[in-house]
Formats: structure tokens, C-alpha cells, sequence
């Protein structure tokens, strides 16, 4: 479900009363813990932190008009996504992040290459996610993206 909205605000302002509340946390979260260069926008009908063309001029290499994303967020049908491209793009990090789910969380881990997916608000994990959000910078982003783009 893309969203048609154009701005983050305007993403949150038009989400139904009960997932607004965990989708503000959430960005909230990743405003908090994300290292710095990373830009919030909207890309692909959702909430997106993407490495801006001033620090990335090449852009995304599906369309180099994009800056590269990194993170999106998303109030689907059925459950919130988060989109961390840094975990389908690093075993270690996901590695890490599948090991450490189940001391936070109660419930099975539902993902995909990089979804995250949370069905109910209430198991979201929050304090896991922000220490995630933590782990790669923007030049660790840049130097995998480019890793990957080679092989």
C-alpha cells in the first residue's frame, strides 16, 4: 500500500488513529538514532532516510535521479514495515539483529531481505530497533552499497 502523500508530515498526518501512535515513535526513534547525513523523505509511498546527492552524487543505481535509501517505514494493510537495507546487506547486522529479536520479543520474528514486519503494535521493539538504527553509518552504508554493486 504506497501512500500518496508528499511529505513525511503530511504521511503521518494522513494514517489511521491507531497506527499513528507507534509510526510517531518510530520516527522518532530513528530521528534519535541514526548517525548523522542520513535525509528523511518520502520515496516509494513511504517514510524514507536516504543518503542525500550532496553526499552521494550517484544516487540510487535503479534510478541515480533518487538519493540512496537506507530506511523506509510503512503503515501497510496489515502491519507496519520497517525497511532496513543495511540488514539484507550485511550478515553480521542481521546476524546480530536475528539473535538479539528474541530476547526483546515474544513472538516469531516476521521478515523478509530487509521488511521487518510488526502485525501488532504492542511487540514492537522499540529499544531493539533504535540500537539498530545506530549500527551503520553513512559511509558504511556508501562503502556496502558500493561492495555489493561490484559483485
Amino acid at each position: 500500500m504506497q501512500s500518496k502523500e508528499t511529505t513525511p508530515d503530511a504521511y503521518f498526518d494522513s494514517l489511521p488513529d491507531d497506527r499513528k501512535p507507534a509510526m510517531i515513535k518510530l520516527r522518532n526513534i530513528i530521528k534519535e538514532s541514526l548517525p548523522e547525513g542520513f535525509q528523511e523523505g518520502m520515496g516509494y509511498g513511504m517514510v524514507g532516510y536516504s543518503v542525500p546527492h550532496t553526499t552521494y552524487p550517484n544516487g540510487y543505481h535503479c534510478d541515480p535521479k533518487q538519493p540512496l535509501p537506507f530506511l523506509g517505514m510503512a503503515s501497510q494493510k496489515n502491519f507496519i514495515a520497517i525497511y532496513h537495507m543495511g540488514i539484507y546487506a550485511d550478515k553480521d547486522l542481521y546476524d546480530w539483529f536475528v539473535g538479539e529479536y528474541p530476547k526483546h520479543v515474544k513472538t516469531k520474528l516476521d521478515m523478509g531481505k530487509s521488511c521487518i514486519r510488526f502485525k501488532k503494535m504492542e511487540t514492537i521493539p522499540y529499544e531493539l530497533l533504535g540500537e539498530l538504527f545506530t549500527k551503520m553509518t553513512v559511509e558504511d552504508w556508501i562503502t556496502r552499497y558500493e561492495t555489493m554493486l561490484k559483485r
